[in-house]
């Protein structure tokens, strides 16, 4: 019997030279994973994520660029400060874990909320931005049933985090929900049962509360300073947002194309590696727009 395409998350990086650390980010302890050598490239996961959203991506990335991926400020096993994570404090977070490994400028790729935190850092830190790649970045449009969607799935999980719900909602990511596998479910469980983990998920969906959300919402006025050429990367089945959504950043963005990856729901890069690859690799690296 041939083995499956993916054994497990660390298999991936069998063969590919990394390193997995802690870093002080102004007092708040960072996991970080670094592979590969070339152009500076760092990968933020999105909502409740952890740095494994990526681990099918890193080993082909690295053959070109030198990746960062890290837990954000909150998430996964880095540090879970008792403050609400709005997008210009995981901003902030980012451009001091930048300070902290020597990363004057880099390329910066987003899924989901992290697609939302690199398009802020581009607006408001344009210097430390090459390119940018908005992964699935999630309802551009605001619309109050998505957050509450994305609050109520998320909340539950945390609340209980058995393997019913956690894999509920890791499957709500996938179009092809045969995709997840036991490891990814139980990774995520570990994350949600680590104390003051409850905290930590109320302190990221105040993003989700309109009131909140006001401040850092998506709109022409700041998404339209972002200086560096931006790659739109879609779905045809992200539960997130549709193309309209992207037809707005398209609109506010002076410098975007976008590519829409088929068979896929919000993450991509689990479920078409080669093409979410190529896509990198031909925007960042060659300077293309990816076929």
């Amino acid at each position: 019997m041939s083995l499956p395409e993916h054994i497990s998350i660390w298999a991936e990086l069998a063969t590919v030279d990394h390193e997995l650390r802690h870093v002080d980010v102004g007092g708040v302890r960072t996991r970080v994973l670094r592979a590969g050598s070339g152009p500076d490239l760092i990968l933020l996961h999105g909502t409740g994520g952890h740095l494994e959203a990526y681990a099918r991506d890193i080993a082909g990335l690295a053959a070109d660029f030198r990746v960062t991926a890290y837990d954000m400020l909150g998430h996964g096993w880095s540090d879970t400060p008792d403050r609400p994570y709005t997008i210009d404090v995981l901003s902030d977070h980012l451009i001091g874990l930048m300070d902290a490994l020597g990363i004057d400028r880099a390329h910066l790729s987003g899924e989901s909320l992290g697609g939302w935190v690199v398009a802020w850092t581009a607006a408001h830190h344009p210097g430390r931005v090459d390119r940018l790649v908005l992964n699935t970045p999630g309802n551009i449009a605001n619309k109050p049933a998505v957050m509450a969607r994305m609050r109520d799935s998320t909340m539950a999980a945390v609340l209980d985090p058995s393997d019913e719900t956690v894999r509920r909602r890791v499957e709500f990511l996938f179009h092809h929900k045969e995709m997840v596998t036991d490891e990814l479910v139980n990774l995520r469980r570990a994350v949600y049962r680590r104390p003051g983990f409850v905290q930590a998920i109320t302190n990221t969906l105040v993003l989700q509360d309109p009131l909140v959300r006001r401040d850092f919402a998506w709109g022409p006025d700041w998404v339209g300073t972002v200086s560096a050429p931006t790659l739109l990367l879609w779905t045809e089945h992200d539960p997130t947002g549709g193309l309209d959504e992207a037809d707005l950043l398209l609109g506010w963005l002076p410098d975007a194309r976008l590519h829409v990856i088929a068979d896929a729901g919000h993450w991509p890069q689990w479920e078409k590696v080669d093409e979410y690859l190529r896509a990198h690799r031909d925007f960042l690296l060659l300077g293309k727009d990816p076929a």
